[in-house]
């Protein structure tokens, strides 16, 4: 693979506790204790930093077309400045009626964004969580 640029989100050894605790709104690293907290009861792995921003749980191989290929978070999220940034790995096009269900928030591609917690329905978040989840369990290359 000479001459592809390397991955630039990896698993770190930075502390998830110490990253948190630099997040300066107390709203947010609270936010941001409770997804930790619903990722590991999902996945039942340890949290992990990715990059410099990522919180992630489990991982999985990716393989593009291109030949591109790496490791990545089966399931993760980033307390964000603006928002908690969540990723849904499977994409957000088949959770239409849940995301209806949520509560405010807003998405790209992959990831969905929430301002704060309080605003939507856990339970729902959840299901979405969980079910993105199992679909990489099933789908991807979980290590």
């Amino acid at each position: 693979m000479a001459g592809k640029s390397e991955n630039k989100t990896k698993a770190t050894e930075v502390s998830v506790d110490s990253f948190l605790a630099g997040v300066s709104d107390a709203k947010k690293r609270a936010d941001a204790d409770t997804l930790v907290a619903l990722m590991k009861r999902i996945t039942k792995k340890e949290a992990q930093m990715w990059g410099p921003s990522i919180i992630g749980f489990d991982s999985y191989h990716y393989r593009y077309d291109s030949g591109r290929e790496g490791d990545m978070c089966a399931l993760g999220f980033s307390p964000r400045k603006d928002s908690l940034s969540v990723y849904v790995l499977d994409g957000l096009d088949n959770y239409g009626d849940a995301l209806a269900k949520l509560g405010p928030h807003k998405i790209g591609k992959s990831c969905l964004y929430i301002k704060r917690l309080s605003d939507v329905d856990m339970k729902v978040l959840e299901k979405i969580l969980r079910d993105s989840y199992k679909y990489v369990k099933q789908n991807l290359d979980v290590k």
